[in-house]
């Protein structure tokens, strides 16, 4: 294993890009590189490939690590890049490996495959994966990979553990967690991230902020950089009215729509991609595309959103 620890701190939105694929289903670099370059124009302060929102859970290692690496090269060192990995631990370790390989700056750790476990299991879990690269890694707790304030100051603890996303919406847990990990850390002056990674961040990023968790995933950006951005502004300079514009007018309208279908929350950041003229194609199965209808209505939604730009 490498011996250097690169730290990574990352600030500012989050960019979550798709994995494009073409009509016969095959991973489209070409246009994944596109996709990464403008989405990383436009200014995030960190870009997640292959995680969720990139259908992570439908790529083997050979499409991941052309994934990754074609990411890494749109980006151009502009900002660190992180790779998912997770699932069963065997391939859990290869996607670590394959992340490394490929020129990843770190990695956001997903739930392992299927089985409820008790805490204590996705620390060892967790220290197994992180031992096999010296990458930066943020665990994800969501799930069937839930810690509780022990477990997710364990972690913390971990040499090459540097950050902790939530995805539970459990904000009483997520207010005992934080000050856990933080007294953990104390003696060390380790520095630690948290982030809120629920699906549409924005509509709860009010109330994570309140607890001090300044970043979150922006599934929004893959398609509306400029609507994402803007409310992250309002957010940090306290414009509750924009907030309030935004919320109403785009994430609400948005969440309505991702809540109608299972795996919608992907289906529809792709169908975004695409009315925003780079061809994202449609998603690997168990996933649904979004109907004809509901295409309309994501972009009726995305011009309420830039509306509310424009006032």
């Amino acid at each position: 294993m490498p011996q250097e620890l690169k730290t990574p701190m990352l600030e500012g939105v989050l960019f979550f890009p798709v994995t494009p694929f073409t009509d016969l289903g095959e991973v489209d670099l070409a246009v994944l590189h596109q996709h990464v370059s403008a989405g990383t124009d436009a200014g995030p302060g960190g870009v997640f490939v292959a995680c969720g929102t990139g259908e992570f859970h439908a790529l083997d290692v050979e499409e991941f690590t052309a994934v990754v690496r074609t990411a890494v090269d749109a980006v151009g060192g502009r900002v660190p890049v992180y790779a998912g990995a997770g699932g069963a631990l065997g391939l859990a370790r290869r996607f670590a490996r394959a992340a490394a390989e490929a020129g990843a700056d770190g990695l956001l750790l997903m739930p392992p495959y299927l089985v409820d476990s008790p805490a204590e299991g996705l620390v060892a879990y967790v220290r197994a994966v992180a031992q096999e690269t010296s990458l930066p890694v943020i665990v994800y707790n969501r799930g069937n990979a839930r810690f509780d304030e022990d477990t997710a100051a364990q972690v913390a603890q971990l040499p090459t553990v540097t950050g902790f996303k939530d995805g539970t919406g459990d904000l009483d847990l997520v207010a005992r967690i934080i000050p856990a990990v933080r007294e953990s850390l104390s003696a060390s002056g380790k520095e630690f991230q948290f982030f809120n990674g629920m699906p549409t961040a924005e509509a709860s990023q009010p109330a994570y902020r309140a607890l001090g968790v300044k970043l979150y995933s922006s599934a929004a950006f893959a398609f509306a950089p400029d609507i994402s951005l803007a409310f992250h502004r309002a957010v940090e300079e306290d414009d509750g009215e924009r907030v309030d514009a935004l919320q109403r007018a785009f994430f609400h309208p948005l969440v309505r729509l991702r809540k109608r279908v299972p795996g919608y929350a992907v289906a529809l950041v792709k169908a975004g991609v695409t009315l925003e003229g780079n061809k994202a194609g449609p998603v690997r199965p168990p996933l649904t595309s979004l109907g004809a209808g509901e295409i309309e209505e994501l972009a009726a939604i995305i011009a309420e959103g830039r509306a509310v730009l424009a006032s």
